[in-house]
């Protein structure tokens, strides 16, 4: 499954290198609650076709039935399209907001771009499926575009003169062991918008893997993990209790920038790894300190689709820079719960 940005890249790219009319709407702005965050993009195509999204559906709704109007010469925008960048502002008033389903209070303003150049939209998904980070600036006055390296993730900012947005290629999770439990996190990272790879050098356990999109590899996991080349987007799960396969892939993995580096146990077999790679391969508790443990949040889970999920909310909790509350980490829950 494609990261959500380059799906709907690919779609508009499709659309205008076939001739159709389209527009890209670009979420640039929010006040108060909002359905989608800053820099969250949209396509749309002349046949009333979307991908992405910019709201809960409504505003989706409503531009859609603006501008296939337009483009068919009906409507107030009708004299837009084809033009610069636009804004529209959605959820002004109480009433807006009720009419387009927004949070209450929420505000949110959006840039739309007519007939994106097919030209530059192949270079930026080039980029991006090669791995690249890539800064697009779009001058408001008449829409050009520049595309350019970025060397850091960054917010969107708008300007006065122009909107830069900056597109990150996908985030990536690296699921060592294939059995049951990865075909759940394996699921639920695809849906999430990650490119997932198992790697399991056990036949057995790769025979048996069921889930489409995710890639299987056989090579030993420590090998896996530096062929992957982690980067901050990129997140290493190690599920098969056997530590001849889960010890040195995460001792791998603390060397790179991966932004999660964790593996599956009970607190006593947590204790014992960290134990192992102090004794055998020279760490310190400083060296451990990203290394997770026991993965997941305490939501009492005890099945293999349950832990799952308790290991993909706290992925994402990681992912989004969010601080769990205290408690939450299933260390700390369960000794809550022994002291009572």
């Amino acid at each position: 499954m494609d990261n959500l940005d380059v799906t709907v890249l690919r779609a508009l790219h499709g659309w205008c290198g076939a001739g159709q009319r389209a527009l890209l709407a670009t979420v640039v702005r929010t006040w108060g609650s909002s359905p989608r965050p800053e820099g969250s993009i949209m396509a749309l195509c002349e046949s009333g076709a979307v991908v992405g999204s910019v709201s809960g559906g409504c505003i989706e709704d409503d531009l859609v039935a603006r501008f296939t109007r337009a483009w068919a010469g009906g409507g107030e925008d009708a004299a837009r399209v084809g033009g610069p960048p636009v804004f529209a502002k959605y959820g002004v008033t109480a009433d807006e907001a009720h009419r387009f389903g927004l949070p209450c209070g929420g505000t949110l303003e959006v840039l739309i771009e007519f007939d994106p150049d097919p030209g530059a939209l192949a270079e930026l998904l080039a980029a991006l499926e090669a791995g690249q980070l890539v800064q697009r600036s779009v001058r408001l006055r008449d829409g050009a575009v520049v595309q350019r390296p970025a060397a850091t993730p960054a917010t969107l900012q708008a300007g006065a003169q122009e909107v830069v947005n900056t597109f990150g290629p996908e985030y990536r999770m690296l699921i060592i062991g294939a059995g049951q439990m990865s075909e759940y996190l394996a699921t639920m990272a695809l849906f999430c918008g990650f490119a997932v790879t198992v790697c399991d050098p056990r036949v057995e356990y790769r025979a048996s893997w069921s889930v489409p999109g995710a890639r299987v590899v056989s090579d030993m996991p420590d090998d896996v993990v530096t062929a992957l080349q982690c980067d901050r987007r990129t997140c290493v799960v190690a599920l098969t209790h056997d530590p001849k396969l889960d010890d040195l892939a995460l001792l791998q993995a603390l060397e790179t920038p991966a932004f999660y580096v964790g593996g599956i146990g009970s607190r006593r077999n947590n204790a014992a790894r960290r134990a192992r790679l102090k004794e055998h391969f020279g760490q310190t508790d400083e060296g451990l300190a990203r290394l997770r443990g026991p993965i997941g949040i305490y939501i009492g889970s005890k099945t293999p689709p349950e832990i799952a999920v308790s290991v993909m909310a706290e992925v994402l909790a990681v992912k989004n820079g969010v601080a769990l509350p205290q408690g939450a980490a299933v260390e700390q829950a369960k000794q809550a719960l022994e002291r009572m």
